[in-house]
């Protein structure tokens, strides 16, 4: 652990919970040096979980942090930031967490443009509960509730926030790691409901049942399968099968309905 990570962790909680080569830490780690980068104090930092695997990041990380219920992570951080404003709030979540029971919570959020950073560690499995196929596995994929292949198309998780209306949404994946810690400083800096979606691996579940190799050959298919906007906008959606495109997907100015929603305060 390096001397940055180390001064944002709570090293009485540790050794983690999580299996060796889980994209997890790898986000923790991002989310850290992106607020080690901004300069933020952490007495005035507060970061919310849910449920799963990712839930458990915020028992690890020395902020104000909030282990909440299953799917309800969104719900509580709306919560702190109407109640105190000046408080920097990070929200980070799993894919069944996050896209699932907190679907709702994730459409809305975005709606009303709450000034919070989300982050989804999107692993395409509910990797805590027994390997279920969450809302983001691909489709004809293996899991303990599919073991003929998930039948059900993916959900892009990025795509909807973004056209539910967040004011910023990028997807890169664990791969992409400079990326990804520029994209949560970009998003938090960005006033308004942002979404920082990042393609994992869950080598334990996902990859042993869909024999992906090894944690880093499970990076290296990220890297392989992975499209940039750009380039994605050249190709078919034949050639985009099985991919999943990587940037920032949306930036906007919707501070008129953040003020409005802030003055409701009094």
């Amino acid at each position: 652990m390096s001397g940055i990570v180390r001064e944002y962790m709570r090293e009485s909680k540790l050794p983690h919970l999580l299996c060796p080569g889980c994209g997890h830490g790898a986000i923790m780690s991002a989310l850290v040096r992106a607020i080690h980068e901004l300069g933020l104090e952490k007495d005035k930092t507060v970061v919310v979980s849910g449920i799963g695997c990712a839930g458990r990041s915020s028992s690890y990380m020395d902020f104000n942090t909030l282990h909440t219920t299953h799917g309800r992570a969104l719900a509580f951080a709306t919560g702190i930031k109407l109640a105190d404003p000046s408080l920097n709030v990070f929200v980070f979540m799993g894919d069944g967490d996050g896209a699932a029971i907190g679907g709702n919570h994730l459409l809305h959020s975005a709606r009303r443009n709450i000034d919070i950073t989300a982050i989804i560690s999107n692993n395409s499995i509910y990797g805590m509960t027994g390997g279920q196929y969450s809302p983001t596995t691909p489709e004809g994929f293996l899991a303990s509730t599919s073991p003929y292949g998930n039948p059900e198309p993916p959900l892009q998780i990025a795509e909807t926030v973004a056209s539910a209306g967040a004011s910023y949404v990028a997807r890169w994946s664990v791969f992409h790691i400079k990326q990804v810690i520029r994209s949560i400083k970009e998003g938090f800096e960005t006033r308004g409901f942002s979404l920082i979606e990042v393609i994992s691996q869950c080598p334990t579940y996902f990859g042993r049942r869909n024999r992906l190799g090894s944690p880093s050959r499970m990076i290296l298919w990220q890297k392989e399968n992975s499209v940039p906007i750009k380039k994605s906008m050249e190709m078919s959606e034949e050639e985009l099968s099985g991919k999943f495109v990587v940037g920032v997907i949306a930036r906007r100015d919707r501070e008129e309905l953040t003020r409005k929603i802030y003055s409701l305060r009094g």
